[in-house]
């Protein structure tokens, strides 16, 4: 089975850190690179952070630079998002992604909702 399961959302406040997990199936891991992305109400869904398969390679929206950390554990085949001094305007709802090549997701978790309250 090929999937995607994202954890790790909830409701903070401006300033506070959260962890978002994706669990991946091994398909959906190996060899790929995993990207997060998010939605925001009423916006189009956003690119935030990306890793390579090989993990040597990080890109980071320019919002989030500085505060959110991408990583990737190969034996629990899982992503992570560190988000830390969440604002506002980072609330959406986060998916994880897969793909075999840069910028081309062809796997995606059903979202995680972050909602952080000023």
């Amino acid at each position: 089975q090929v999937q995607l399961v994202e954890s790790g959302g909830g409701l903070v406040q401006a300033g506070d850190s959260l962890r978002l997990s994706c669990a991946a199936s091994a398909r959906a891991f190996s060899g790929r690179n995993m990207g997060w992305f998010r939605q925001a109400p009423g916006k189009e869904r956003e690119f935030v952070a990306f890793i390579t398969w090989s993990g040597s390679r990080t890109v980071y929206t320019d919002s989030v630079k500085g505060r959110f950390t991408i990583s990737r554990d190969v034996a629990k085949t899982s992503v992570y998002l560190q988000m830390n001094r969440l604002k506002p305007e980072d609330t959406a709802v986060y998916y994880c992604a897969s793909g075999s090549a840069v910028g081309a997701y062809d796997i995606w978790g059903q979202g995680t909702q972050v909602t952080v309250s000023s």
